[in-house]
């Protein structure tokens, strides 16, 4: 191949927006050289290389979106520490046919049993499948919220998180609302039922949810919505975080 032949042909690339291909044109038509192999050879591992900048492209911006506190996975969770978690549930849950089907899954259990950890895993699992997904704690939402009230842009912040194809609210129950901020987190709920799905971690059985929503009409409505074709996983296993710290605390005493 010609000077002139290769600075069109990754031109040419560039044109077409295969950018991976483009940056690699140069070091496989070497390779190629080398090894003698063929032009369909040659094509599909281009093809191939381009395909997987663009997957792993994808799935960054989708992490970004996310905005994760911390990226957790599935691979680092001890399922050891959580003996009654329906591992074949679980599986499940990682294919994301929950989310096709737009079904939500609600995390229950004491602090420190990670379902927070199993939450973010999910919602990984979400963005690399191209889903898009946000993350935030049911308080942060709230405040978002309110701020938007006052800046006079509520519907567009509430379309906003209606277009997310996941959902994840973290911590309901930690800290209480005041009534405006439970109408506008239900606001939110309630636009979003059976067109995206919603993952929820929280501390509370539901029959305490009122606590947090005051109204219990209100708090009915909600849970008729969120349990409705969900997943409830009670995370009924002992804390991980106590047993963390009390492993660390006796080794520090040997």
């Amino acid at each position: 191949m010609t000077e002139a032949t290769f600075m069109v042909l990754r031109a040419n690339l560039k044109s077409l927006l295969l950018s991976s291909m483009a940056g690699e044109l140069e070091r496989h038509l070497r390779q190629a050289r080398e090894s003698g192999i063929g032009y369909d050879e040659f094509l599909l591992e281009l093809t191939t290389l381009e395909l997987q900048s663009r997957a792993e492209n994808r799935l960054n911006r989708r992490v970004r979106e996310a905005k994760f506190p911390l990226l957790k996975t599935m691979e680092t969770f001890d399922l050891s520490a959580a003996p009654e978690l329906d591992i074949r549930l679980l599986r499940e849950f990682l294919g994301c046919g929950y989310i096709r089907e737009r079904k939500n899954v609600i995390f229950l259990g004491h602090s420190g049993t990670g379902k927070t950890h199993l939450a973010t895993a999910l919602g990984t699992e979400a963005c690399r499948n191209n889903y898009r997904t946000r993350f935030t704690s049911c308080y942060g939402l709230v405040n978002e919220l309110i701020e938007s009230r006052e800046e006079r842009s509520l519907q567009r912040l509430i379309q906003k998180y209606a277009r997310y194809d996941l959902l994840i609210l973290d911590e309901l129950g930690y800290i209480p609302f005041s009534k405006e901020g439970a109408e506008l987190l239900f606001q939110v709920l309630a636009e979003r039922h059976e067109k995206g799905s919603v993952i929820i971690t929280t501390n509370l059985g539901f029959a305490d949810w009122t606590q947090i929503f005051g109204d219990p009409t209100m708090t009915a409505a909600l849970l008729d919505r969120l349990t409705h074709r969900a997943h409830i996983i009670n995370c009924s296993w002992e804390s991980y975080r106590l047993k963390q710290s009390l492993k660390e605390r006796r080794q520090q005493h040997q």
